[in-house]
């Protein structure tokens, strides 16, 4: 997926927190529910799980943790693989944020694979949108 960029009215540091808690998701994911069974503290190798709108319960995993800088997720449900990657650049005015997305799938899910890489960018940029809107108020 090409990267999609949302500007943040707010620090680093604040977004980063933000956006990495995955108690927080559910406030700026659009397709989420509510995060349960977290096992760690937020470092590299947490999991959780992700209760969506459409009844998918993917686990997801940090896989990527340099605090202010960058942070990523893998998460993996009934043969669908998603990674997102976050990237935390200060501006003059706060934070950019550049979210890409990789969708890997099994042979037989290809069609559900193209699909939700199409889907991705539109998806990925309303909910930092909405991150955005939280942060700033």
């Amino acid at each position: 997926m090409k990267p999609v960029s949302v500007d943040f009215d707010a620090s680093v540091d604040v977004v980063f927190a933000y956006l990495v808690d995955p108690a927080n998701r559910p406030a700026w994911q659009g397709s989420l529910r509510r995060t349960v069974d977290v096992v760690g503290d937020g470092s590299v190798g947490t999991t959780w799980t992700d209760v969506t709108a459409v009844g998918a319960r993917p686990r997801m995993r940090v896989t990527e943790l340099t605090p202010d800088r960058a942070w990523a997720e893998t998460g993996s449900w009934h043969g669908v693989d998603a990674d997102l990657r976050l990237d935390f650049e200060p501006t003059t005015t706060g934070t950019r944020v550049t979210a890409t997305v990789d969708v890997r799938t099994t042979t037989l899910l290809a069609p559900v694979g193209v699909a939700l890489r199409r889907l991705a960018p539109g998806a990925v940029r309303g909910d930092l949108r909405r991150a955005a809107r939280a942060v700033g108020s």
